[in-house]
């Protein structure tokens, strides 16, 4: 269970409902750069006060037996990147890994996420980095762990609509080539089984408009796509996205 905040005794109090609720990790995140998660200190806004990140990590450590993770950006800004540090003050305070998201707060998404300070990060502490930011291509992904020796690599965005990409990227970094692409009808149960899934966890309503960016990001870059996304965002119920969508991909196997 991923946790956020500012205020040590709330953050523990958080690690320890969820640790008693059964969750086996407890991720702090410090690397959101929302506006609405920094507006209230949190996120990768506490990178700027690094005696309050040691009294956040050393009493959520402190209330739970499950271990604890935490995720940063490299600093608040370019001319602040103090990501080295942080990771020694987390190592000390007995969190047990470390992702690393390769830009600042003030970076947001913009630009190329940078790989150097990622692995300062790795080389400073004893503890196991995952290394994160722009990895969209089985190549990048081989480029950034040879580059940083990070222990592993976190996919965000690129997963979007290509839930297989996990696969892809195993693939590649055992056997050195791209495996095959999935196939139009395993496409089509994946993505049709994700939308069942939004709609048995948000009901119908909701889960409909929250659909509408995933049937994006799965037909994106397809024959047809764009034009199918259009369609799909005018469709206002389950039965209508779920048939729409079947037939998209039962149009490419045919």
């Amino acid at each position: 269970m991923q946790i956020a905040g500012a205020d040590p005794r709330m953050m523990a109090d958080a690690a320890r409902l969820n640790a008693d609720e059964g969750a086996q990790i407890i991720d702090i995140n410090m690397g959101c750069p929302a506006k609405k998660v920094c507006n209230v200190a949190a996120g990768s806004a506490l990178l700027s006060d690094e005696a309050l990140v040691a009294r956040i990590l050393e009493a959520v450590v402190a209330a739970v037996e499950v271990p604890v993770t935490l995720k940063i950006r490299t600093g608040p800004d370019p001319s602040r990147r103090n990501a080295v540090r942080i990771a020694r003050i987390a190592e000390s305070a007995g969190v047990q890994l470390l992702a690393v998201h390769g830009r600042t707060r003030a970076c947001g998404f913009r630009g190329q996420a940078e790989f150097d300070t990622v692995a300062e990060v790795k080389a400073s502490v004893g503890i196991p980095v995952i290394a994160n930011g722009d990895i969209d291509t089985p190549e990048q992904a081989a480029r950034v762990l040879a580059h940083t020796r990070a222990d592993g690599i976190m996919i965000g965005r690129a997963a979007h609509g290509r839930p297989w990409i996990f696969r892809e990227f195993l693939f590649f970094l055992n056997e050195g080539r791209k495996p095959a692409p999935p196939a139009a009808g395993e496409m089509r149960a994946v993505a049709l089984e994700h939308l069942e899934g939004l709609y048995a966890l948000y009901g119908e309503e909701l889960g409909v408009r929250i659909a509408r960016k995933h049937i994006g990001w799965y037909v994106r870059g397809l024959p047809g796509g764009e034009a199918f996304r259009r369609e799909a965002m005018t469709l206002l119920t389950a039965s209508q996205q779920l048939a729409a969508v079947g037939r998209f991909f039962d149009g490419l196997s045919a």
